[in-house]
C-alpha cells in the first residue's frame, strides 16, 4: 500500500495531535511558544520516554502514559540542553589533555623527526597516505600559515603546532594508527588504562559523546554504536554498555585521571542539573527510571 506523503502542520494542528496522543496541555499559548522555540519534531523526541510502548521504535502509537504533560517533555529538553553544555566543558578538558600528552611524549621520543605524524617509522602507511586530506583544514589556521611563510620548504608544520589543530576524531585516528605498541601503551597508562584496546574504546566513547553534544543531539536516551569495554571505569558492558550512564562513567574516569577537582565539579554540575529537572516536575523521576540510566548514574 502506498504511504501518504507527510505534510507540514500548523501550531494548532500540532497541539491537536499531541492532545490526541494523551498529552496534557493546560495553556495553548504557552504550548505554541514552546513549539516555536524547540520545534515539534525535536520536542517529540523528549516525549518518547513517556510513550506507553517505550522503548520500542517500531509499531509506535505515540500514545503517552496517562497524566503526561507537555511541560514534562519541555523540562527534559532543558535538562538535556544543560547536560550538553556541562559535558562540552569537561570533554574539552579530556581532549586537550590527550592531545597534549601525545604531542609532548612522542615529540620528545622522536626528536629527530618533528613531523613524526607522517614518519613511516612511527605511523601506519594508510594514515600517512591520507594525512594530506587532514592537513587541508589545518594549514588554513593562521599559526600554520605563518609557519609556512617563514619555512617555505616545510611540507608540514612540526607536531607541536599541527596536532594543536586536530579534531578529536583526528586525535583518535592518530592514536589508533601508531605503529609501536609501546607508544600506545605509554599513552594509555598515563591515563591509568593498561590495555590499549580498552583505551581506544574509551576514546571512541568520549568522542561519540562529544559529537552528540556538539551537534545538539538527544543525550538522555543516547545509544553508542558500540559497547563500552569493561575496564578501570567499571564493569559497564552488561548493564550500561552503550548508554548515557556508561558513557558518563568513562568521562568521569578519564577526567579523574586528569584532575580530581574537575571531576568533583562535573559531578556537582550534573547533580545540580538533575535537581533542577526534578524541581521543575517532581514526578519526572519515575519516568527517568525508564530511560538510559540517569538514576543509576546519580546514585
Amino acid at each position: 500500500m502506498e504511504q501518504k506523503v507527510k505534510r507540514a502542520t500548523t501550531l494548532e494542528e500540532q497541539i491537536s495531535l499531541l492532545r490526541n496522543r494523551g498529552v496534557v496541555i493546560s495553556c495553548e499559548e504557552k504550548a505554541k511558544e514552546c513549539l516555536l522555540d524547540i520545534g515539534y519534531f525535536r520536542l517529540c523526541s523528549y516525549l518518547f520516554p513517556f510513550e506507553k510502548t517505550y522503548p520500542k521504535h517500531s509499531n509506535r502509537t505515540h500514545e503517552v502514559i496517562t497524566g503526561t504533560k507537555l511541560s514534562d517533555a519541555v523540562a527534559l529538553y532543558y535538562f538535556d540542553f544543560d547536560l550538553r553544555n556541562i559535558l562540552n566543558r569537561y570533554i574539552g578538558r579530556i581532549e586537550v589533555a590527550l592531545r597534549t600528552y601525545i604531542t609532548y611524549t612522542l615529540s620528545n621520543k622522536y626528536k629527530d623527526s618533528p613531523t613524526w605524524f607522517v614518519d613511516p617509522v612511527v605511523m601506519t602507511s594508510p594514515y600517512i597516505k591520507g594525512f594530506d586530506e587532514v592537513y587541508e583544514s589545518i594549514k588554513k589556521k593562521p599559526v600554520i600559515r605563518r609557519h609556512h611563510q617563514n619555512y617555505i620548504n616545510d611540507k608540514y608544520a612540526p607536531a607541536w603546532k599541527t596536532i594543536e589543530f586536530m579534531t578529536f576524531g583526528n586525535i583518535e585516528s592518530l592514536f589508533i594508527n601508531l605503529k609501536s605498541p609501546a607508544d600506545k601503551l605509554d599513552i594509555s597508562r598515563h591515563f591509568g588504562v593498561n590495555q590499549t584496546a580498552i583505551f581506544e574504546n574509551y576514546i571512541k566513547t568520549v568522542r561519540t559523546l562529544r559529537n552528540i553534544c556538539a551537534h545538539g543531539g538527544v543525550l538522555f536516551d543516547m545509544r553508542l554504536p558500540m559497547s563500552i569495554k569493561n575496564g578501570p571505569a567499571g564493569n559497564l558492558a552488561r548493564v550500561n554498555g552503550n548508554n548515557l550512564c556508561g558513557s558518563l562513567k568513562v568521562v568521569e574516569y578519564l577526567l579523574g585521571m586528569i584532575s580530581n577537582n574537575r571531576l568533583k565539579d562535573m559531578r556537582r554540575n550534573i547533580s545540580d542539573a538533575l535537581s533542577i529537572l526534578y524541581g521543575r516536575n517532581p514526578d519526572l523521576e519515575a519516568t527517568i527510571k525508564r530511560t538510559a540510566g540517569l538514576l543509576q548514574y546519580q546514585k
